[in-house]
């Protein structure tokens, strides 16, 4: 999870999109609730979408925008991992520092499992069915066996992780916000297999991936994202976003990439053209830096609320961010 700065609403670009192509705002499904949010996903064949949201993980009907419920009783969530048999998901609690495993059809806990310190990202790895939750504040990785629920191995990392992706076939990769870095990691070994720097490409953050063409997207500041060959390592180019990403989106059926950004944007990357131009950048809501990508309708999911006057100043919060007013979450729905 990344902070962001605040800034003015955007206008809508459009540079080689047409206007009848162009992603818009189609609808917005309030959620309600306080505090903050971080991670969404969307588990496209059950038609659910879940929202780290403060203490609880939402689920939201992604056919009709209705609340179907939550998992709750945790501390801090900050992403949803599930696994492929449509029964288990898995949930980071940052502040509890923990794996939280829970039943997809009654969102009852199951179990909690001890990881790192302040476990944020997690992936869940096919062809060795772990679960991988990246902890920001101990610079590792825990790997939980799904089969019983333990942690199998615990891997030091060159710095503080951010988002992960897994290939599917045994490599887990994950962005290392302060080393400017990707790390590449076996998942049958349970070892690190290589680093590769991210030159121009400051804090990454969120990661998208293009199973087929072999390649990810890392979001940074400085308004680039990183396109980076995963067979190789090599950095193709950067393309250019809007300020203060936080997570990224890949559809395969159109190749562009999406970047959500605090500052209240959505940028769209065509990565099909040499280049990798930037074709729209959609006005969102300041602050909906993060997103989830439904690759079944091609809709795109983003959180978002209304905010009050930021508190006053202290020595230990010298610019201290607004506040969240209650019950304003919504998600905004994305389309074309």
């Amino acid at each position: 999870m990344r902070l962001f700065p605040l800034a003015g609403t955007l206008l809508l670009s459009l540079a080689s999109v047409s206007h009848a192509q162009a992603y818009h705002i189609a609808d917005h499904w309030q959620v309600g609730g306080q505090g903050g949010w971080d991670y969404i996903l969307s588990d496209d064949a059950a038609h659910r979408l879940y929202i780290a949201h403060n203490a609880r993980v939402e689920v939201v009907d992604t056919a009709t925008g209705k609340l179907i419920g939550a998992v709750t009783g945790l501390k801090s969530t900050h992403g949803v991992a599930l696994n492929p048999d449509g029964k288990t998901g898995y949930i980071s609690d940052g502040a509890g520092n923990a794996i939280v495993v829970f039943d997809r059809a009654s969102l009852a806990v199951k179990a909690t499992v001890p990881a790192g310190t302040n476990p944020d990202g997690i992936a869940y790895e096919p062809t060795t069915k772990t679960v991988w939750a990246f902890n920001g504040r101990s610079k590792n990785v825990s790997v939980l066996d799904t089969s019983n629920n333990t942690i199998v191995a615990t891997i030091a990392l060159p710095g503080k992780p951010e988002f992960p992706q897994a290939d599917g076939h045994g490599a887990v990769f994950v962005n290392i916000e302060d080393a400017n870095s990707i790390v590449k990691l076996d998942a049958q070994g349970k070892k690190i297999e290589g680093t590769w720097p991210l030159t121009g490409c400051e804090s990454p953050s969120g990661m998208a991936i293009d199973h087929a063409k072999h390649r990810l997207f890392s979001v940074c500041d400085g308004k680039k994202m990183a396109i980076v060959d995963f067979a190789s390592g090599k950095l193709l180019g950067l393309a250019s976003i809007g300020d203060s990403p936080d997570a990224a989106g890949f559809d395969a059926k159109t190749g562009f990439a999406f970047s959500s950004n605090g500052e209240g944007s959505l940028s769209v990357v065509d990565t099909g053209k040499a280049g990798f131009p930037t074709i729209q950048t959609l006005a969102t809501a300041r602050g909906a830096k993060t997103m989830a990508f439904d690759a079944v309708t091609g809709k795109i999911f983003l959180g978002a609320a209304k905010y009050g006057p930021a508190p006053a100043p202290t020595a230990a919060t010298p610019r201290p961010r607004p506040t969240i007013l209650p019950d304003t979450f919504e998600i905004l729905v994305v389309s074309r």
